[in-house]
């Protein structure tokens, strides 16, 4: 890449802006500019000549970027003349076109795996001062999101792209008149990175180990006792094999029906039944009659589980605990499993909750398209290892439900963190609205 500097340019091209609303106190007072992009960074345009770099890369909105052949056979990966593939070089930052709704503005990601090609779809450029991650967290911002929509939404557009590069190149970015600035903010976001990653470090693992605890307390397929008892039912005889109508009633939801009678009633989809937990953020409506809401309601100690869903997901199980805090009902994307009293429901949960993470769900569901169905019949004749006595169902619940309570309380320390990221970011960056 060029290492020119457009000194006369950057002066000519700048624009004053409005300083941050968070200053370090060492920076008080200090200004801060617009500058075109072109001018803090050089664009790269070397080619793969001579095909020499096989390694292609790629820009994932949600990974960012990657090489190919970890998502994509290697023989798709390097398909094509790469001797018209970009050069791209560690530490070089890559600005997508493509939006998507993971990414409307195109995703903009810096390449920490080394040097690869890329296609010539890409922008690739190089920051003159590369020692600086600032940048890296700006590209990040909300704000710098509504301004790249803003621009796309004015600018040329087609297809699903976003702006061009020689446009991209233009765009103003954010500078400090002291650089210790902006290297003093990019420390602290990146601080707070490290944070974020351990604490992500610390959910992992529990997850891990509850996952880890569950094949230990549950009987393997074939057999009719866990590899470890909680000491006082060592004795208590094997498990016993039961099907899950022997266990509980099973009901699939009522069928969607806007024009149906009866007055609009709450309930329950698959959006709000996730893995141990309901979501209750975007409950909808739909007209039921009073024997209806009767029949498909939904009460404290039912789990519901998702009936369609892909097959990776199908079987999806909470138990609920009347978090909706009235009276709802479940759509027929549901499936709701109501205890007989010698069952405990919140073992149920467990067990189910297992049923659809080794597969054992996938295994019975039909698959039409992209959804599979666990389907009311075949669920309700599954057979299933299940403790001789409640008392050992509730010793194995209440043991994973505390399991389940700590991941609760790190995943929400993890989710505090990253929402105080971005408060942060929304306050150490100047707003581009100005330009």
């Amino acid at each position: 890449m060029s290492s020119k500097n457009n000194t006369a340019g950057t002066k000519a091209e700048a624009k004053p802006a409005t300083a941050p609303k968070l200053r370090f106190p060492e920076f008080q007072g200090a200004a801060w500019e617009f500058v075109p992009l072109k001018n803090l960074a050089d664009r790269g345009k070397a080619k793969n000549r001579d095909e020499k770099i096989e390694r292609v890369l790629t820009n994932s909105a949600e990974f960012g970027v990657v090489d190919q052949r970890d998502f994509f056979d290697k023989d798709i990966a390097t398909q094509g003349k790469l001797a018209s593939y970009v050069v791209v070089e560690l530490g070089d930052y890559v600005y997508n076109p493509r939006i998507s709704a993971t990414a409307p503005v195109g995703p903009i990601s810096k390449n920490n795996l080394g040097t690869g090609v890329m296609s010539p779809l890409y922008t690739v450029f190089r920051f003159k001062n590369p020692t600086n991650s600032f940048y890296q967290h700006y590209f990040k911002t909300t704000g710098w999101h509504a301004y790249m929509r803003q621009a796309s939404s004015t600018g040329a557009r087609h297809d699903r792209m976003a702006i061009g590069s020689d446009d991209f190149m233009s765009m103003p970015l954010p500078m400090a008149k002291s650089p210790a600035e902006q290297q003093k903010i990019a420390e602290c976001l990146s601080s707070v990175d490290e944070l974020i990653a351990a604490q992500a470090k610390k959910l992992g693992a529990l997850k891990t180990h509850k996952q880890a605890l569950m094949q230990q307390l549950f009987p393997r397929e074939g057999e009719n006792q866990p590899h470890f008892r909680f000491p006082e039912f060592q004795k208590a005889g094997e498990w016993e094999t039961k099907r899950v109508d022997e266990l509980g009633s099973v009901l699939a939801g009522k069928a969607l029906a806007v024009n149906a009678p009866g007055p609009l009633r709450p309930y329950l989809r698959t959006k709000n039944v996730l893995d141990g937990a309901i979501d209750l953020s975007d409950v909808l409506t739909m007209p039921m009659t009073d024997a209806e809401f009767s029949r498909f309601e939904v009460l404290n100690g039912d789990i519901l589980l998702n009936e369609g869903q892909s097959l990776g997901l199908v079987g999806r199980a909470s138990i609920y605990r009347g978090e909706f805090g009235q009276r709802c009902a479940m759509q027929n994307a549901l499936l709701r499993f109501r205890a007989f009293p010698s069952t405990c429901p919140e073992f149920a949960a467990q067990a189910f909750r297992q049923c659809q993470k080794d597969g054992t769900f996938a295994s019975i569901a039909t698959q039409t398209t992209s959804v599979a169905h666990l389907g009311s019949s075949r669920f309700s004749v599954l057979e299933l290892a299940w403790p001789p006595t409640f008392a050992e169902q509730q010793r194995i619940a209440s043991c994973l439900s505390s399991l389940d309570a700590l991941i609760t309380a790190q995943t929400q320390k993890h989710e505090a963190l990253k929402t105080h990221k971005i408060g942060l970011m929304q306050q150490l960056f100047p707003s581009p609205e100005a330009t």
